[in-house]
């Protein structure tokens, strides 16, 4: 696949994500994909249990891509992934080989307020 391709692949995958369409969702995984998400420690081996662990999640999930980065074998999504209405500031570097995700990290941040001693230097954003 070239660049183009897998920028549609992607853009593919988030939109199934944001609508729980978990088979098109995970079409971009290859069957022995790994999945890491260093914050909790846990690392899923294989598309079908990266799926089953996204659809056994209770809550109601959202996704907004921010931006999507990338070439060739690495691919940077930043998005909001707001679960139940809260928002979490997430990052997923996502590994391809032979067009497929070999390997995904997700990164998760949680919002928080801003610090009043750099207030006089900074303006809000959404």
């Amino acid at each position: 696949m070239d660049d183009r391709e897998i920028r549609a692949a992607l853009d593919r995958h988030w939109a199934a994500s944001d609508v729980n369409d978990f088979e098109t969702e995970h079409d971009i995984y290859r069957e022995d994909a790994v999945l890491d998400y260093p914050q909790s420690g846990e690392r899923i081996h294989g598309r079908r249990r990266i799926q089953a662990s996204r659809a056994a999640q209770p809550n109601r999930k959202r996704f907004t891509v921010r931006r999507i980065v990338g070439a060739g074998e690495l691919w940077i999504t930043e998005f909001v992934l707001s679960y139940d209405g809260r928002p979490s500031y997430t990052v997923s570097i996502m590994e391809f080989l032979d067009g497929k995700v070999a390997r995904e990290t997700q990164y998760f941040a949680d919002p928080f307020e801003p610090g009043p001693s750099r207030a006089q230097w900074v303006e809000r954003i959404s």
